[in-house]
């Protein structure tokens, strides 16, 4: 089944405030859209979600390591052990990592440890079947796969690849492991989101989705191997204001990518753990003072690699505990719900 642009759905009125944003001083750079009140919200928290996208990362675990470009979702044991740990130890916090899964990882013979997750109220959602770039302009541009392998697409648009790549992740998940599928999220982070293409935000709509996370605001890196001073953990936290929730014209919601992901931190910057916990506790603070919403972003397949003893999810859950009432850990469908 191929994807025709021109198909329309009929949406709520959605009602948007005019303010700058939500923490008060940057505006939402690039994105162009004011933000959406949260409507059924009486007793806001600062919402802190935990996010975990389960395929390969190349660089992992070791630098050289570029296969997995090519197959992104065979998981490797560590991975895949990684996510379930994780899942408990959020869980054990009163809270739940949403995931967001590659759709070749239902190929895998054993799924036990992926229906485990889902069993625990985890939950699962669509991160296209062959990580695809919903970006791309040409089939050249969708996926290393395919540039290997064209044949595979051989006489379909792009906008049809892409829309059968998500999908058949949706079928995949019901049909192979009983999940229903919960959200998408784009592979790869767009500094627009997906800012003037109604044309996937009503592909998503037709797909049945409600909300995205396409949106990772532009921020500073540092030097390969540098540690980052004062001025680019500011930076962070102001591109973490950017990094909040708001409605697209179409109706679809936005829910943005917090910097910095495990792979900015760990692949570009090549820092040290001890960076990259320091910048977690700095964004969530300012996150939790400011009642706002922290998306922590971040893949098994890397943060497994240089954080096994899960201090980055430990400190999220102690943070949130040590902020009592004023934050909770909630997952992309609970903040979706504030806004519909």
């Amino acid at each position: 089944m191929a994807y025709f642009p021109g198909r329309k759905l009929s949406r709520r009125h959605w009602m948007h405030s005019t303010a700058g944003t939500l923490f008060g001083s940057v505006p939402l750079a690039n994105a162009g859209h004011s933000w959406a009140n949260l409507l059924h919200d009486d007793n806001p928290r600062a919402k802190i979600a935990i996010t975990l996208d389960l395929e390969m990362s190349r660089n992992f675990p070791r630098r050289e390591d570029t296969h997995w470009d090519y197959e992104k979702g065979n998981l490797n044991d560590a991975a895949k052990t990684y996510a379930v740990e994780a899942a408990k130890r959020v869980k054990q916090c009163g809270g739940h990592i949403h995931f967001f899964c590659v759709g070749r990882v239902l190929e895998q013979p054993n799924i036990d440890w992926l229906k485990s997750i889902a069993s625990e109220g985890h939950p699962i959602g669509n991160h296209t079947y062959d990580h695809v770039n919903l970006l791309a302009t040409s089939t050249q541009e969708l996926q290393f796969r395919f540039q290997r392998s064209p044949w595979l697409i051989e006489g379909r648009t792009t906008a049809e690849v892409i829309y059968d790549n998500i999908r058949l992740t949706t079928m995949a998940l019901q049909q192979r492991a009983s999940i229903e599928n919960r959200g998408f999220r784009t592979p790869g982070g767009f500094s627009t989101g997906l800012q003037g293409r109604e044309d996937l935000q009503e592909m998503l709509l037709n797909l049945g989705f409600k909300w995205v996370s396409s949106f990772y605001p532009a921020h500073s890196y540092t030097a390969p191997q540098v540690e980052p001073d004062e001025s680019l953990f500011d930076n962070l936290i102001a591109a973490s204001e950017q990094a909040q929730p708001f409605a697209y014209p179409t109706g679809l919601i936005e829910i943005p990518m917090s910097p910095i992901s495990d792979i900015g931190a760990f692949r570009t910057g090549q820092w040290k753990l001890e960076w990259f916990l320091e910048a977690i506790r700095r964004v969530v603070q300012a996150t939790i003072a400011k009642k706002a919403t922290f998306d922590f972003l971040a893949h098994p397949s890397c943060l497994g690699v240089v954080d096994p003893e899960f201090k980055a999810i430990d400190l999220i859950c102690e943070l949130v505990r040590e902020a009592g009432e004023a934050a909770e850990i909630v997952d992309l469908d609970q903040i979706a719900a504030n806004y519909l």
